[in-house]
């Protein structure tokens, strides 16, 4: 299974720095092999990325989409919308959607959906609080929310699917989860898909780290049993940390 790393931007970079961030990359690393480098700029700059990232295996993500195809939803992003400007995939239920916009398990579920329907391949989200895990809660919250997030989802629909998993609490804090704590939660939602669907499904779906992720602890973790890349938020600013994220695999 190759390795997923995604660069997810979150609500930094202009259009013009969407794209010098992109020139000092690709020039820098060049279609690195063994691994598949996805990036997830904002809305405004998914066109410009997608420019720029032509003739290369680059690929693009959405932040965010809408589970309505069209109508009045003022402010919101169809699928087909995010499909028209180049994107291959599009994450669903980051941390920062669940805390600060009151996103739920039941909305997840309409945007991993929206997301099949317009053939984008969903990176579902996943993960619990500090206080979750003190209380010991997290195999039951990881557990709960896969239920929920993924209620009616065909076997056949996860295909190439992604789930990331990003303790909340690691989540911009600098204070990423252990090798060992990794390894531990991966094999559990590894486990939790095969009693879902079947021992092959489980096998196929992509399951990434995300949470504080930084060129001296990647090459850990995708060397961590059941981790199969990494989503990465503010190293993936830094030319230079990214580019070595994404050559860990090999190193």
């Amino acid at each position: 299974m190759t390795p997923l790393i995604i660069a997810n931007w979150k609500m930094h970079a202009t259009i013009d720095e969407t794209v010098k961030l992109l020139t000092e990359i690709r020039f820098s690393l060049n279609n690195p092999d063994g691994v598949e480098v996805v990036f997830a700029p904002p809305f405004t700059a998914l066109y410009s990325a997608h420019i720029a990232l032509q003739e290369t295996n680059f690929k693009l993500a959405a932040q965010d989409l809408f589970w309505e195809l069209e109508g009045p939803y003022t402010g919101e992003i169809a699928g087909s919308f995010l499909k028209d400007v180049g994107c291959h995939y599009v994450i669903v239920a980051h941390s920062e959607r669940r805390r600060s916009f009151g996103e739920t398990d039941e909305i997840a579920n309409k945007k991993v959906r929206a997301a099949l329907t317009q053939d984008l391949i969903p990176i579902l989200c996943i993960g619990e609080t500090d206080a979750e895990r003190k209380s010991n809660q997290t195999m039951e919250v990881l557990q709960k929310q896969l239920k929920r997030d993924l209620q009616e989802i065909a076997m056949s629909d996860l295909k190439n699917f992604v789930v990331a998993y990003e303790p909340v609490w690691a989540i911009g804090t600098g204070n990423n989860a252990t090798v060992e704590q990794v390894e531990e939660v991966h094999s559990f939602i590894r486990n939790t898909l095969a009693k879902m669907y079947d021992a092959p499904t489980a096998s196929r779906i992509r399951i990434i780290y995300g949470g504080s992720v930084k060129g001296d602890n990647a090459f850990s973790l995708l060397h961590t049993k059941n981790v199969d890349g990494l989503l990465v938020g503010g190293a993936s600013l830094i030319p230079e940390q990214f580019i070595k994220i994404c050559q860990s695999k090999e190193s």
